[in-house]
């Protein structure tokens, strides 16, 4: 059983909870491969559709790398798979939702960045704070930001390390909906559970060519890119199951192949 993280199941939705409170869930070696260990499991269960990462406690969703354990001596090591097991994972094609309790510092707004939806506690703080302690956000944040709210916002805190309240960051447009904090978890949830009605091979297609198709020189490329999951989406029985639903007036039957 991990014992820096957390997991439950719940139909087809996983949530993974980042579990040291008393650093305010910052991250040291044992538990990068704890969740890389949760992260694999998730992508590998065809029943596992969305999943949900959040922070236990009710201070911080995860303040990043654990620096105290660094300056002991502890080795800085991660998994291939980047920060928390995910800011390296570029090709999970399952959707993932941050649900961000609270303090989202460094390495902790890495992992929020990597996800495909961040809901927000009203009390939360995001920031790379990196430049203050002569490091820089190298887990993927000084792209990932850029790519999400624009160069300028981006350089604004990229430069500073500037603390950006939730309400700021739904503003700035990383953050797709802020609730109070006694709310965050049944909200994110409300959330996957709109993912989870949808096709889930649909959904895996839209979110592989959306952000492939960001890399793309140009829109016609991007739209003439040949994509994986949207061929298995074309092959599958639910492809026929999503018309056959319409026509049939009923809720689709979904089995993800």
């Amino acid at each position: 059983m991990p014992e820096f993280c957390s997991a439950t199941r719940d139909g087809h939705v996983f949530t993974i909870t980042l579990d040291r409170p008393e650093v305010m869930n910052a991250l040291h070696p044992p538990a990068h491969q704890e969740l890389d260990a949760l992260w694999n499991e998730f992508e590998a269960d065809p029943e596992l559709w969305v999943a949900i990462v959040t922070g236990a406690g009710d201070r911080a969703f995860c303040a990043g790398n654990d620096l105290k354990f660094q300056a002991s001596g502890g080795r800085v090591e991660m998994p291939a798979s980047g920060f928390g097991g995910i800011t390296a994972r570029y090709e999970i094609v399952k959707p993932v939702i941050a649900a961000v309790n609270g303090v989202a510092m460094g390495g902790g707004f890495e992992i929020a960045l990597a996800c495909d939806l961040i809901i927000a506690a009203d009390k939360a703080l995001f920031a790379l704070p990196e430049p203050r302690v002569g490091l820089a956000a190298l887990a993927g944040g000084i792209h990932r930001l850029p790519r999400q709210i624009g160069t300028k916002q981006a350089m604004g805190m990229l430069l500073t390390g500037r603390r950006v309240p939730a309400e700021e960051g739904q503003r700035l447009g990383f953050v797709n909906e802020v609730v109070p904090a006694a709310e965050l978890l049944d909200a994110a949830r409300r959330w996957a559970d709109q993912i989870a009605e949808c096709a889930p091979l649909s959904v895996r297609a839209s979110k592989q060519a959306a952000m492939r198709g960001l890399d793309a020189p140009t829109l016609q490329e991007a739209v003439d890119g040949r994509y994986d999951q949207l061929h298995a989406m074309i092959k599958s029985d639910d492809f026929r199951e999503g018309p056959q639903a319409f026509a049939e007036k009923r809720k689709p039957r979904w089995q993800g192949r």
